[in-house]
């Protein structure tokens, strides 16, 4: 794809982008001269600049060449999971912030042990370390496998330059340098959405045959079907799995949680949480209608036989139709679509590992100066984890549907934990670790039992596999209930 490079100006713009944040780390290194600084900013952070980061969160690398790309394949279903969001973060804003306000909580988990326990606690972090160090691996793997279309380094060169550019400015900066990055990335990759639709729609809308009627007799702008299955991506399963993966994000995700404890009051908390849902739900359909003018642009021919899925079309059309020095500005917003990801990821998991293992269980009298050191080391130790995991991925590219995999089967029923903390119902710790056996039990069966042999096919899983995840929360929360109710222990010490 030689063709394809990047010219000097393009190059330029994603080194000076680069440049940009390292000294964003290094201004915001004074302001985090302390633990809580780097963790929670002081919470000191304006709620607009903190939901700009929550949307980050929501939207990576993987988000801005996939969510095009499904809409190019199939048609504008991923919709349903972001108008998910908005009954969701009512919930949120109007029961879990209020508490997480008054304990001023920085680990979501804590809050696991106040109520469960501290096996809770504990496994939840474990699960969300795993979770995190692999899609840290994922997303630089995916961004380096990108950028190699554009650049003629190396896919080792470019996940290492994207690994080592944010673990320097998370570790100098903190919470903050995340938060006020996360803010110049939120507008890098609007800038570069809004391009492509402006440069799209002038192609596919005019002349007296606009070629967007292609896509919508192609029924593109179909939300999918309203059968009754849970076998395919009906509206049905959308919305489950939009429910409760957002539910799991906004409420029992550490990532997400961690930004809201960085403003002052809950009234900021909450503004930082609808600002995060007032741009991202416009932002995924601008991302869905890229795709579907994509589909419209590309739909009387042009496409090399080389692309075969609609993953590929953004990629391609940024390399070939975008102009000089906006193509940069466009591969830079994809750049900061994985930073914003990998740098929140990075904090958050320094975060877990201070206050859910150290000084929970190792050394509880931790001086601030030792925390301060402890969360900077933990920073580049999670960051080198999750670059060389990416690279280990190189030759391994079936890691990816593994890493998925695994994770799915170890935090899919987190969501239950914190149901059943939240509705406040008193369980011994076994009636717990009954719940999260079979949680992994009913994962486990949901992802591998597929496309089995004749004589096994009446124990195969016809699952659409987005929902495994809500599948193990309720076979979580039915296996605790139903343990408690059938065995009944002595209730738990009062709350703290």
């Amino acid at each position: 794809m030689s063709g394809t490079y990047l010219g000097w100006i393009d190059t330029a713009v994603i080194v000076v982008y680069a440049v940009i944040l390292v000294l964003m780390g290094i201004y915001f290194f004074r302001k985090s001269r302390t633990s809580e600084g780097f963790m929670v900013a002081g919470r000191s952070i304006p709620s607009w600049a903190a939901g700009l980061a929550v949307m980050s969160a929501y939207t990576s690398s993987i988000s801005y060449i996939a969510t095009p790309g499904k809409a190019f394949d199939t048609n504008w279903h991923p919709l349903i999971f972001a108008l998910c969001i908005i009954p969701v973060t009512w919930l949120v804003s109007k029961y879990a912030l209020p508490y997480y306000q008054k304990t001023k909580l920085i680990s979501v988990y804590s809050f696991l042990e106040e109520r469960l326990g501290n096996w809770a606690r504990a496994y939840a972090g474990i699960s969300f370390l795993l979770y995190m160090t692999g899609r840290i691996a994922v997303i630089l793997y995916l961004s380096g496998l990108l950028l190699s279309s554009f650049l003629p380094q190396s896919i080792i060169a470019l996940v290492l330059f994207i690994g080592l550019i944010t673990i320097i400015y998370t570790l100098l900066g903190g919470m903050e340098a995340v938060i006020w990055t996360d803010v110049m990335q939120s507008a890098i990759m609007i800038i570069g959405l809004l391009y492509v639709g402006v440069y799209l729609s002038l192609n596919v809308l005019g002349g007296s045959h606009p070629l967007i009627h292609n896509a919508i007799a192609a029924h593109k702008f179909s939300l999918g079907s309203l059968k009754l299955s849970l076998s395919s991506r009906t509206v049905w399963v959308m919305v489950i799995y939009g429910v409760t993966e957002n539910l799991r994000n906004l409420m029992a995700d550490q990532n997400y949680v961690q930004k809201y404890a960085s403003v002052g009051s809950l009234k900021e908390a909450r503004r930082s949480i609808w600002t995060a849902m007032a741009i991202y739900i416009p932002m995924t359909m601008l991302f869905l209608y890229i795709g579907t003018a994509l589909f419209a642009f590309y739909s009387n021919g042009g496409l090399p036989d080389a692309i075969t899925k609609g993953d590929q079309v953004f990629p391609h059309f940024i390399a070939t139709q975008v102009h000089v020095g906006l193509k940069g500005l466009i591969v830079a917003a994809i750049i900061a679509a994985a930073m914003s990801t990998i740098d929140s990821g990075l904090n958050c998991s320094a975060t877990i590992a201070l206050l859910d293992f150290q000084k929970r269980y190792f050394k509880p009298n931790l001086s601030e100066k030792s925390s301060l050191f402890f969360l900077r080391a933990m920073t580049v130790v999670w960051g080198v984890l999750g670059t060389a995991l990416a690279l280990l991925m190189l030759n391994a590219k079936s890691a990816l549907d593994v890493w998925w995999t695994i994770s799915g089967i170890f935090g899919g029923g987190i969501l239950g934990l914190f149901l059943i903390a939240f509705f406040k119902i008193k369980i011994k710790t076994w009636h717990g670790v009954v719940g999260i056996v079979a949680s992994i039990l009913a994962i486990s069966w949901a992802t591998f039992a597929r496309n089995l042999p004749a004589n096994w096919q009446w124990a195969e899983c016809r699952m659409e596999t987005i929902i495994i995840g809500a599948f193990g929360t309720t076979v979580m929360l039915v296996a605790i209930i139903l343990s408690g109710y059938l065995f009944p222990g002595k209730e738990q010490p009062a709350e703290r």
